[in-house]
């Protein structure tokens, strides 16, 4: 009984697929050994603040304004801010597709999304929101694939993912990998969490 309960146990450990939980796709800034005592200046208006309060409301604000909002318009704001293009002279956007307003943000590189939430918002919500921002940067990111690499027939998304397959071939994935970072250069992903309160 004993070898029989232990053979069980062996195939049991043997055969089972332990999942693990990917997590949130971040990437952190090096490290520096030597940090200098350079100041960062971001404009206000070169920055769209999200918060997100004890009972999952969520308020924007935006060129000196705080409005609530709803998740599902969340995107399209995040958008419009990405895409405003309202720099002058060296800050100048030329692939900006947006309203120019030169209260909101400069360009791609300028612009910065930062979030806060509170210690009691729901994860559900917290995960909602952090979706709602990178399907914002993919959807400005997917625009400037398909205007820079018009002959891939896919989208900068599609092409993360065929990236990403493990079938991909060698020679496809670094054409791939070339044409992603170009296009993460362009359009950087700069997205601030805030402490939680």
């Amino acid at each position: 009984m004993a070898d029989i309960a232990f053979l069980l146990l062996i195939f049991f450990l043997v055969t089972t697929d332990i999942a693990t939980d990917s997590g949130l796709n971040r990437k952190l800034p090096p490290w520096e050994e030597d940090p200098q005592d350079t100041e960062v200046v971001i404009k206000e208006k070169n920055i769209f603040t999200i918060n997100v309060n004890s009972a999952d409301r969520i308020m924007v604000t935006q060129k000196g304004e705080s409005d609530p909002i709803d998740l599902d318009n969340l995107r399209k704001e995040a958008v419009k801010f990405l895409d405003n293009g309202g720099g002058k002279g060296a800050d100048a956007c030329k692939y900006c597709k947006g309203a120019r307003d030169p209260r909101s943000s400069d360009n791609f590189d300028k612009a910065v999304i930062s979030l806060s939430n509170n210690r009691l918002t729901k994860y559900k919500t917290y995960i909602a929101v952090q979706n709602e921002i990178i399907a914002a940067y993919n959807e400005i990111r997917n625009r400037e694939f398909i205007r820079e690499y018009p002959g891939e027939g896919i989208n900068y998304v599609q092409a993360n993912d065929e990236y990403l397959d493990p079938a991909t071939p060698p020679n496809r994935r670094e054409n791939l990998k070339t044409k992603l970072e170009a296009i993460r250069i362009l359009v950087p992903q700069k997205f601030s969490e805030a402490e939680t309160k």
